[in-house]
């Protein structure tokens, strides 16, 4: 693969972390606001229950994600040092 390749990479999964770390704050507040409306208290846990679960469920994919873009990077610099030697 080329350098170019890994650059682009980078940029989209930076993009991914940035779309996964809004699409969780959504849900948070969307959640919240359900919370707030549940009329009894055992629809409240429940939405609290799942509010925790998809917070969850949103760091794992943003550790995924990092973890990913740690990768690249390292690939990126053996691409470059190739790149010079050739």
């Amino acid at each position: 693969m080329s350098v170019e390749y890994y650059k682009k990479k980078l940029v989209d999964l930076r993009a991914d972390v940035a779309k996964e770390k809004e699409a969780k704050k959504r849900d948070n507040e969307r959640y919240a606001d359900l919370i707030k409306s549940a009329s009894s208290p055992s629809s409240k846990a429940s939405y609290r229950k799942s509010k925790i679960d998809h917070a969850a469920s949103h760091d794992r994919r943003i550790e995924s994600l990092k973890r990913e873009i740690e990768r690249c990077k390292e690939t990126l610099a053996r691409e470059r040092e190739r790149a010079k030697r050739k």
